[in-house]
């Protein structure tokens, strides 16, 4: 339980320190309300999200950039997991009304950059970000998957893309308290589409998850340890830290050289 209050933290502050701080970057932690295998809580895109949002914004905050964290925004996109009990589904066109609403907020009171930190494989930024710049010109907004920040395949035997090593690793450095023990877990084994180009990943759509998998992983667990989950974590919240507060020193409308 944190001692004090944190003043990057918009859930923690006040209307008195609010007003009196010139924030310039405003942070947004996505994730998603999902099944993560029979070992890790729904939550677990959520606790990531928060996690590194918050992490890196006290490293940049100690640096001097006035960011601040917005609360973490709970649903993602699950169209494909409609028949798991209790994903949460929110659709994109949902998602873009969102942000929206969150970026006419920070429009109003003149800050112009946000960065989402996206924890969910299933919520893709891209598109609503450029209809967001004719909305909003003046705002810069950007994404980042947390978990491509640092190269996974250097931490972990198997990284996985659902429930797997690396996200279990993650949680049991974070929420140590709410991870099941492994045996309990799913071993993540995933089925691959039949036809060529689906199975390449050369042509796109969405999975139709309990086709893909039996325990709703994607991804063994079996290597995860929280020490694995804390050096990764570690790197990425020093990234993503510094991204922060280089963004807060651009000048957003001279980005390029």
């Amino acid at each position: 339980m944190e001692n004090s209050i944190r003043p990057y933290v918009l859930a923690d502050i006040n209307w008195k320190t609010v007003k009196e701080t010139d924030y310039k970057v405003a942070i947004l932690p996505w994730g998603a309300t999902e099944a993560h295998n029979y070992h890790l809580p729904y939550a677990t895109d959520n606790f990531q999200a928060e996690f590194v949002a918050i992490e890196a914004a006290k490293k940049a905050w100690e640096k001097k950039a006035k960011v601040i964290v917005l609360p973490t925004i709970p649903f993602g996109v699950n169209t494909g997991q409609m028949d798991v009990k209790l994903c949460m589904n929110m659709s994109p066109s949902t998602q873009y009304a969102v942000l929206k609403d969150v970026v006419q907020v920070l429009n109003a009171h003149d800050i112009q950059k946000l960065v989402i930190v996206n924890s969910h494989g299933g919520n893709n930024f891209k598109q609503m970000i450029r209809e967001l710049s004719l909305a909003f010109p003046k705002n810069f907004v950007c994404a980042i998957n947390w978990w491509q920040v640092a190269n996974a395949n250097d931490y972990f035997n198997e990284p996985g893309d659902h429930a797997g090593e690396l996200e279990t690793s993650a949680i049991m450095h974070i929420k140590p308290h709410l991870v099941l023990p492994l045996e309990e877990a799913g071993n993540g084994t995933e089925k691959k589409f039949k036809i060529k180009g689906l199975k390449e990943g050369w042509v796109s759509t969405q999975r139709q998850w309990t086709e893909v998998t039996k325990d709703t992983g994607v991804g063994n667990p079996k290597f995860a340890t929280a020490e694995k989950g804390k050096i990764f974590l570690e790197v990425v919240v020093d990234k993503v830290a510094e991204f922060f507060g280089e963004l807060y020193h651009a000048d957003a409308k001279n980005m390029y050289e």
